[in-house]
């Protein structure tokens, strides 16, 4: 399966398959831009397991640097996954997730359903 867009709830959105290459850095999110702009997108979600491992440890500065690389050309990350896991072990995780989704930068969500009644107007 590849990477391809969807419309959700009027929204155009480049949907990532659960198979790719992981982003570890900002530069593993170009490819994704591109297709995003390509395909008419401004909401990019991407799996939790395409993620590189040091994702949800913010400490690695890897979140921010992905993040902000979207955020860059006015696209929304949606990470599509449970990180409840994650956000157990991590306080400040869980701050962030919790905020995260308060705002318009990047998303979290537990899968496309989700997403999908988030985007509802």
């Amino acid at each position: 399966m590849s990477d391809l867009p969807q419309d959700l709830q009027g929204t155009r959105v480049l949907v990532c398959a659960a198979e790719g290459p992981l982003l570890t850095g900002d530069q593993d999110a170009v490819p994704l831009i591109g297709l995003a702009w390509e395909h008419g997108a401004r909401v990019v979600a991407i799996p939790l397991g395409r993620l590189g491992a040091g994702f949800l440890a913010l400490a690695t500065g890897q979140a921010g640097a992905i993040i902000q690389k979207f955020a860059n050309y006015q696209l929304l990350p949606v990470i599509v996954g449970d990180v409840s896991a994650w956000m157990a072990g991590s306080g400040a995780l869980r701050d962030f997730i919790q905020e995260a989704n308060r705002g318009e930068v990047v998303w979290f969500v537990d899968d496309l359903a989700a997403l999908e009644r988030r985007l509802a107007p």
